[in-house]
This record gives structure tokens, sequence and C-alpha cells, in this order.
């Protein structure tokens, strides 16, 4: 009987492949209408860029994905302003072409899915009845102009430039984000554990190619390529 393979035990949500989620903040969204105070820039496990520990107008406690350049005292806005600086957070109809913004919400009011990581940010590209927008894998997107987005840099760009050294070093980076320090190829497998495993030498031993609609359990190697229409046939 077969098993099953990674990507569905991780699906699964199991302890071991689930973040602990009793390590983090706060679910980190886009702070309410105002204006707000940096107090501190802290650690915060599970991510790769620290946060800020914001304090309002009406003296409620926030938490904000750090931006580069922010210091602790610095005053940021979050609403329909007019202007717009690093660490401002306003929709998308707000922001002028050629700005770098990052915590892009992919529809209004959803608190921000783009661009969360170190030293990500997206470049507005052009405004019209949608906003478009270049993201850091360089593809263009258009999103809804009432999609709200913070403006800057996303800290800690440099997070991978130190040299990990050691591979337990690597196992203590990833725990936090319940991620695998390394990955078993399905080739190495034996076959009751993977579709390409098995055989007396490693390889796949079938067409390495699946179908978009084949279940999780098969749907490993690469997608079929998509069928494209010549002259609108």
């Amino acid at each position: 009987m077969g098993k099953h393979i990674i990507p569905q035990r991780r699906g699964h949500g199991s302890l071991v492949y689930r973040s602990p989620s009793h390590r983090h903040l706060a679910d980190v969204k886009h702070v309410d209408q105002g204006t707000y105070v940096i107090k501190d820039i802290i650690h915060a496990p599970g991510r790769n860029a620290p946060l800020l520990e914001l304090m309002g107008s009406d003296g409620k406690k926030a938490y904000q994905i750090a931006f580069t350049g922010a210091f602790v005292g610095q005053n940021i806005v979050a609403g329909n302003v007019d202007s717009v600086s690093p660490g401002t957070t306003t929709v998308l109809a707000n922001i002028p072409d050629g700005s770098y913004v990052y915590n892009i919400e992919s529809s209004p009011g959803d608190g921000g899915e783009f661009c969360r990581s170190a030293g990500t940010f997206a470049l507005v590209v052009s405004h019209g009845s949608r906003v478009t927008l270049k993201l850091p894998s360089g593809r263009m997107r258009d999103f809804d102009p009432r999609c709200r987005a913070t403006v800057g840099v996303v800290a800690a760009s440099g997070l991978k430039d130190p040299p990990i050294l050691k591979a337990g070093t690597h196992v203590h980076y990833l725990r936090s984000k319940a991620k695998r320090p390394y990955t078993v190829r399905g080739v190495a497998m034996n076959a009751v554990n993977h579709p390409h495993g098995g055989g007396n030498h490693q390889h796949v031993g079938r067409p390495s190619t699946v179908g978009r609609n084949a279940p999780p359990g098969r749907k490993v190697g690469r997608l079929s390529p998509k069928r494209r229409r010549v002259n609108g046939r």
C-alpha cells in the first residue's frame, strides 16, 4: 500500500508541518485608519522580517511589518492621505507611479497578501480602472484601486547574506517556520513512498509530465504544458 507523499502530509497540517502559532505575536494585517508612533522594532518568530510595535493615538497597540529605514519614535499614518512617505498605509489609488509598496491586498479589506517577506517590494507601474504593479517575480498584475498597501520596502533585505556554515544552524533557522531543512528527491525513495521511486537505479521510469487534473498523490513532477489557442481556435 502506498504512502502519502510529503506535499500531502504538509497540506494535511499535522504537528510536524504546522508552524507553532503560540510563538507568533499576532496575525499581522493592515492597521486601522489613524496616526501611530513606532514604540519598538521587535523580532517575530516564524517571520524573516521584524515587526513594528505601534501605539495609536487612541492608546491601542498594533503591529505592522517593518520597512527599511524605520526608527523608534517615528510617526506613520494609515488611511486616505494625499501625500505618502515610507510607512504610510493607504489605498493604491493614492500611491503615485514609481513607488515601492509591500503587504499588498489581493482584494479590498483582506489585510495584505503580497510582498510580506524580508527585502521584498512591488513597483507601482500605472493607474487606470485598475492599478498595475510589478511583483518581485517580474510578473505584472492588476489590482483594485481600493486595495491597501504600505509604502516602502520590507526590512531585513540582507537576511540571507550571512553564511549558514553548519547543517545544524539551518535546522534551527527553519524550525520556527515548520519548514524542513532538507529535501529528499522522489527518485531516491522507494516505490511505496513516491511515484518516482523504486527501480535498479535512479530514474523516473515514466513520462515526467503530469496532467493538471491529476490527484494529489500522482501530481508530482512537471505540469503538462498549457494548451495554447492559435488564431482563436
